[in-house]
């Protein structure tokens, strides 16, 4: 396995490495297509043409909003060969909430689809106001003042290659890779900043700890426009030499054909990911011997759920990590040596060159083993929020420290529980109660395949807590609202017991695979 070199700190020098260290290896596989990793480098290079035939300046903003496919990578590498920075936005938005992140970030292109989902998101564009948005490119489908994909790419042709590829060696490794937007939980999204640098170095560290290697065909489930998807993702898979499969929708019937089809060695994904495999009816009769690696994060990770990702999904190895937008999607790692304990309880400690603390109110780093609010100081830190700077002023301090909003417990060694969010938590006369921490215990009776706990309003103790639960097919006849409480009373401290629960048959999900508990909070108020 040859890690890329260091010289190679932008995405067109590693694109245009990879295809001298892995020449045989085929790079992408979609829909019936597939590109080595030369050819990935040619098509890469063939899109830069076409965004320098567009105007497209270094510096300017390209903005991506589509499922994941072979064109998306290929645009990508395109824009930033092209010395663009990507904006990569969420395929769940709406009309309005897309057309913010254009507006914000300037976006000059935005390359998309026809639809997706039932949303048609041209039409969905069309009575935005967007005075910097010069041009609209669509991937498939022909749509009324749109250009297609291919027509895009041979109005490129009258560019020199020479041209493009000195536009792409250009490209700096402080220079801003991409803005990615957060998901807006707690108010407008914001245009996280990353560098070429960043994002090489830290997914560097990433594919090093999970060992991904030539060999592995990964299936790619996680959306590209967040960091899952892109950088621990594509990104990773060119860096290693491994076969990126990109998924467009999580759908169980669909992943589990395409595993045992595609021979797929490498699935990372959310908690609900594999929940959602496990509890699936037809899983037995699918052929799931290739899997090897899972790598999950992003939510609390049962003890239960592990055991079951090694005994039931046949996975040799299961890394947990966390990570988040604005330290360039990672902070830190379980390594491949550690015990199952640490990995079914912790997300492991801060990868090579990163500082982690957890401090309290007052910033102030408590005792190991208190809980505290996560800090993080270090390469992988964001370079702001983009046109931002007041937003970016409260989250990184004067010392240098960005504060996550997490809530952890250290140990000894290092080593981080994620227990939940600031902003999660409520109180009950008087007790803290962090909803993470009652979800695990709700997950490891092994009753319920998904689970999610809010604080709701209450007259007598302020705040209480509610359940929704998904239950298990061998459970869901058993499950009842009395019988979670019922369940909760006995095993758990009263304060913490759901006064409410809600049973439904899916929790609402973003593109990420985290619950959107606002959507509950919503839910709960009716």
């Amino acid at each position: 396995m040859q890690a890329p070199p260091r010289f190679e700190a932008t995405l067109p020098r590693l694109v245009l490495g990879a295809a001298e260290r892995f020449p045989d290896r085929v790079a992408v596989e979609d829909r019936g297509r597939a590109l080595t990793f030369p050819e990935l480098a040619r098509e890469g290079l063939r899109a830069a043409r076409a965004f320098l035939a567009a105007g497209i300046e270094p510096g300017d903003r390209v903005a991506i909003w589509a499922p994941n496919s072979l064109e998306w990578i290929l645009a990508a590498i395109g824009l930033q060969s092209a010395g663009a920075a990507l904006v990569a936005i969420n395929t769940r938005w709406k009309g309005d909430e897309a057309a913010y992140a254009l507006g914000k970030s300037g976006a000059r292109l935005l390359c998309t689809v026809g639809e997706f989902l039932g949303v048609h998101y041209i039409d969905a564009l069309a009575e935005q106001d967007l005075p910097d948005l010069e041009g609209i490119v669509t991937f498939d489908g022909e749509s009324a003042g749109a250009t297609a994909w291919e027509a895009f790419l041979a109005a490129g042709e009258r560019v020199p290659e020479p041209d493009a590829r000195a536009r792409a060696e250009a490209v700096s490794p402080d220079d801003l890779a991409d803005l990615l937007f957060t998901s807006g939980t707690t108010g407008r999204p914001k245009g996280v900043m990353s560098t070429h640098a960043q994002n090489l170095r830290a997914f560097e560290a990433w594919s090093e700890v999970v060992n991904l290697c030539e060999d592995d065909r990964y299936l790619i489930v996680n959306a590209f426009s967040h960091s899952f998807g892109y950088k621990a993702g594509w990104l990773a898979c060119v860096m290693r030499g491994a076969t990126a499969l990109p998924e467009a929708v999580f759908d169980v019937p669909a992943v589990l054909e395409r595993i045992g089809r595609d021979r797929v060695s490498v699935l990372p994904g959310p908690p609900t990911l594999y929940q959602s495999i496990l509890a699936h009816p037809e899983r037995d009769r699918h052929d799931l011997s290739s899997l090897r690696l899972a790598v999950t994060g992003a939510a609390p990770t049962p003890v239960e759920l592990i055991r079951r990702m090694r005994d039931e999904l046949g996975f040799e190895s299961v890394i947990t990590g966390y990570g988040l937008t604005e330290c360039s999607g990672i902070v830190s790692m379980c390594r491949y040596d550690d015990d199952p304990e640490t990995i079914a309880t912790t997300s492991g400690r801060a990868i090579p060159g990163i500082e982690v603390r957890c401090i309290d109110e007052k910033g102030t780093e408590v005792p190991r083993g208190e809980p505290g609010e996560v800090v993080v100081r270090g390469y992988n830190v964001m370079r702001g929020y983009f046109d931002d700077p007041e937003e970016t002023a409260k989250t990184i301090d004067a010392e240098g420290w960005l504060h996550t909003g997490d809530v952890a417990v250290m140990d000894e060694r290092g080593y981080l529980r994620i227990t939940d969010r600031i902003k999660d938590m409520f109180i009950v006369g008087g007790f803290n109660c962090y909803p993470a921490e009652i979800e695990k215990q709700l997950y490891d009776s092994g009753r319920y395949a998904q689970v999610a706990v809010i604080g709701i309003p209450d007259e007598r103790m302020g705040e209480v807590g509610m359940a929704f639960v998904v239950p298990t097919p061998k459970a869901r006849e058993d499950v009842t609202p009395e019988s979670v409480i019922a369940w909760c009373r006995e095993h758990m401290a009263n304060y913490k017991v759901p006064r409410r629960v809600e049973v439904l048959e899916e929790l609402p999900m973003n593109a990420s695979g985290k619950v959107v508990k606002p959507a509950l909070r919503e839910r709960a108020s009716r």
